[in-house]
């Protein structure tokens, strides 16, 4: 089977035909879903699709285009539910930092303060980590390390393919591997993909967003994983069952589900 490890399933875009959309999934062989927690304003919707499902789990944190929420979120109504697998998604994006040279500053010691107290709450709860990195490699991988998060892990979602992120293997850190391994212009994640240990390997759709080709410009959704999964192999010169199986049981044993 396949486990989506990163699918927004509380994003309004699946309002209309989420049980249909589980459907095609599970017709396909995608057997496990995971609610990142990104926007606070969602969870309590994650939470009642994960209760409703018996294989969707969630996750609860705070992305850091939404960290002016995280001292409002209350950790301890959702880090003890059966079905909370992980911490975040939390992280660095420096992507759309605005403004003098001085607010950008300003803006990137806000999102570190946020990201972590979100790795010191993993650690405390003993919650994997799931890591949001964009345009900020050097500041992610620093910060991961000063931490500790080593002690529980996580997945490094949407892997950006940079180098320097590899050795955050050895720390306990998986690669969440998306629609983006599918595009025309992902040469520098397809070249870096066979230097990610097996046994770190997981598979993601970030669904709405990222849907990969031949769907580019539609909604993304679990069933997606498919192309990803096929790619991977071919790239990988797999056959398609190994890795279903590689990273089916890399997410069962980093997410602790069965």
């Amino acid at each position: 089977m396949i486990v989506d490890t990163h699918i927004h399933l509380d994003d309004n875009r699946y309002d209309d035909d989420l049980q249909e959309v589980l459907n095609r999934a599970k017709e396909a062989g995608v057997k496990r879903f995971i609610i990142p927690g990104a926007d606070p304003k969602t969870l309590d919707k994650a939470v009642e699709i994960a209760q409703k499902h018996r294989d969707v789990y969630f996750a609860v944190g705070v992305h850091p285009y939404d960290m002016d929420a995280f001292e409002g979120l209350d950790f301890e109504k959702y880090v003890h539910h059966e079905k909370c697998v992980a911490i975040g998604e939390c992280g660095l994006d420096y992507f759309r930092l605005e403004g003098t040279k001085e607010e950008k500053e300003l803006e990137k010691q806000k999102q570190k303060k946020v990201f972590c107290a979100q790795i010191e709450l993993a650690k405390k709860y003993k919650k994997p980590l799931i890591v949001h990195i964009r345009d900020a490699s050097n500041d992610s991988k620093e910060l991961l390390l000063e931490h500790n998060a080593g002690e529980v892990g996580g997945v490094l979602h949407c892997f950006n393919a940079d180098e320097q992120l590899l050795s955050l293997a050895k720390e306990g850190f998986y690669f969440g591997i998306g629609g983006v391994l599918t595009f025309k212009n992902a040469r520098k994640l397809v070249n870096v993909l066979p230097k990610i240990p097996h046994e770190k390997l997981l598979i993601e759709t970030d669904g709405p967003y990222l849907t990969p080709t031949p769907h580019r410009g539609e909604r993304n959704e679990p069933l997606y994983t498919t192309f990803v999964a096929q790619k991977m192999a071919e790239i990988l010169d797999l056959p398609l069952k190994q890795i279903k199986n590689i990273t089916t049981q890399n997410a069962l044993k980093l997410f602790h589900i069965s």
